[in-house]
């Protein structure tokens, strides 16, 4: 049985693929149309997982906000240079990331913690919480599932996931010291051969000022 691959590995297979398939998530564009109308003129945005930078970076570069996103994937680096050239892309785990306190006016993550081990994402919350500006917000989305290191199939890749239920991950955003200010819960059928439904659940947290 073939082991499951790395986040790079399986996104650098991926590329395009992954925004078609996903291109239809309409509760993604509705989190970042909501993030938008919160924004302050030209606010520093971080986007961890940024893959293609469609949807996420192209919406945010496009309202004037100065984006940054981060990939493990090299191919993904290279889709969105080449896709977003107004914002900004680079190669990096996002634990190995350090920035000062209050560096960032908001940070998106939409499901690219999900091959982290449990642990390294509720290291992840935190440090989200310190990177962000008073009265910054955290866009955060995942597969809400109550499960650590468990092998799945995704998109045709043996992948290990890992996440928390819904109720799961907004304790985490609390006890990070965050408010929950928008929740949504909603069903995708990914556009790619042998898809199933999959939940998505989609949290945006307010740091207070």
């Amino acid at each position: 049985m073939t082991g499951p691959e790395t986040a790079a590995e399986v996104f650098d297979a991926l590329g395009t693929d992954y925004e078609h398939a996903f291109r239809t998530a309409t509760a993604q564009r509705d989190a970042i149309t909501d993030l938008l109308a919160a924004l302050p003129p030209r606010a520093g945005v971080l986007d961890l997982g940024a893959g293609t930078g469609r949807p996420t970076a192209e919406l945010l570069a496009g309202a004037g906000h100065d984006v940054t996103g981060y990939d493990v994937a090299p191919k993904m680096v290279e889709i969105a240079r080449a896709q977003v050239p107004a914002a900004r892309f680079e190669l990096g785990d996002m634990r190995e990331l350090t920035f000062d306190a209050g560096s960032w006016d908001a940070i998106t993550v939409f499901f690219s913690m999900l091959q982290l081990p449990r642990a390294d994402q509720e290291t992840m919350i935190g440090r989200f919480a310190q990177w962000l500006k008073p009265g910054g917000r955290l866009v955060f989305a995942t597969v809400p599932a109550d499960v650590d290191g468990v092998d799945i199939v995704f998109m045709g890749h043996p992948v290990r996931a890992s996440s928390f239920t819904a109720e799961a991950v907004a304790g985490l955003l609390r006890a990070a010291g965050l408010e929950i200010v928008r929740e949504e819960l909603a069903e995708f059928v990914p556009d790619h051969p042998g898809a199933t439904p999959e939940p998505h659940v989609y949290l945006t947290a307010r740091k207070p000022s």
